[in-house]
Parts: structure tokens; sequence; C-alpha cells
């Protein structure tokens, strides 16, 4: 008496409760990959329905701080010949910070409707508290302390109203900049560093929801002959 071993073969109900937890997987890793990719966007663009827009940006020399321009050029030594003990018989060396100038305002980011019930409130204006400035070269060479100025962060408070702008003055470069490499090396007229500044503007609108912006601003920095 011969024995027959048995051959088991799956059935199409078999076959198809294996291709339905097969199928679900691959619904729930598609619907991971979404998911990512909306918190993404949230990571960019922020949860506020409102952009941080900057519509100007200037800057003015520290001795002359009311005429501003597009760009700067930073005097990182100074000839001063009137006020206090100086003459043109004394002239004193003086380091001056140099300053910027912004404006901003908030455009909604659904601009469909702005007229809705659900349309921008005062909820939605947004107070600035503080900023970031970075210097950079464009020739790649951007070791802060050796080929640029340090970058740093300070406050400059100000609230933008809404459907408004907002001026915000703010310092852009330090005293203590030109008090420490590289620009120190430069006194004398020995040489221009020439550096873009990229300025971060942070604030928060009134529910919580974190805003920022940044613009760029051109800043070359020498002993400039200074102008009687």
């Amino acid at each position: 008496m011969t024995s027959r071993s048995a051959t088991t073969t799956r059935g199409p109900e078999q076959r198809w409760s294996t291709f339905v937890p097969f199928c679900l997987r691959g619904c729930l890793v598609f619907l991971l990959l979404l998911l990512s990719l909306s918190c993404g966007d949230v990571v960019r663009t922020g949860r506020s329905p409102m952009f941080l827009t900057i519509d100007l940006m200037q800057a003015a020399k520290g001795d002359k701080p009311t005429q501003f321009f597009g760009g700067l050029n930073s005097d990182v030594l100074t000839i001063v010949t009137t006020g206090g003990t100086c003459s043109v018989q004394a002239p004193c060396q003086v380091i001056f910070n140099d300053l910027g100038q912004v404006v901003l305002r908030t455009p909604l980011k659904d601009v469909t409707n702005p007229s809705s019930p659900n349309g921008p409130t005062t909820n939605n204006e947004v107070t600035i508290t503080r900023y970031r400035v970075v210097y950079r070269r464009t020739d790649g060479h951007n070791i802060q302390g050796v080929d640029v100025p340090y970058a740093f962060d300070s406050a400059a408070t100000g609230t933008i109203p809404l459907g408004g702008t907002l001026t915000l003055g703010f310092e852009l470069v330090r005293i203590l900049a030109k008090s420490e490499s590289p620009l120190t090396q430069l006194r004398g007229g020995r040489g221009y560093i020439n550096t873009i500044a990229d300025i971060t503007f942070f604030g928060k609108d009134r529910v919580g929801n974190d805003i920022s912006a940044t613009g760029s601003i051109a800043i070359d920095f020498g002993d400039f002959v200074d102008q009687s």
C-alpha cells in the first residue's frame, strides 16, 4: 500500500485574503507619504494665514543716520572734526554702527475671497520681535571672523497693522564688528570686503503662529575717505 503526499492548492478566497493586506499596506504607505509632504509645506510656509513680505530695505551710515540708500558703504573708521573735543586741528577717530530700515506688510495667503466671514481680523496682526543678520561673500570665502563679520541676533519690535505696513529700524552693522577681525585689518585703506547681508525678521500673529521673512542688501566694508 503506497502513500501519497497531499498537495495543497490555494483557492480564489485564499489568494484574495493575501492580496487585501498587501493593498492595505500600500495604501498606508501612500497616505503616510502624503502626510509627510503636507507637514513639509507647513514647515516651509508656517501656520499663519498671512505672508510676511519685505517691501523695501535700505541702509544708512552711522555718521549719516537719516540718509538711507539701497546699498551701504560701511566705513570701518571715521575721522570726525566737529563735536566735543574733535576739530580740524585735532580730529577724532570714531567707530559708528550702521543702521538699517525695512518696510514690512502681511498679505493674505488665501486671496480668493478676502471679504468672506472667515477673512482677516485683528488676530492676523503680526508683531515683529527679533531679527538675525548673516554676512556672506559671493566668492565662497565665508568663514566668520576671517572672511566676513560674525552673524548676530538682535531685537527690534513693531506691529504690522491689518492691511497696513510697518517701517522698522534696526542695527545692521555693530560697533563690535568694526572692532574685530576681519574689519580691523581694513583700517588705513588696506583693501575692501564686498558682502551681502541676509536679514531675517521673526514675529508672531496674535494667536501665536510664527512668521518670518528674509531680505538682502549689499554692504561694502572699507576705510573710505571721509568727506569734510
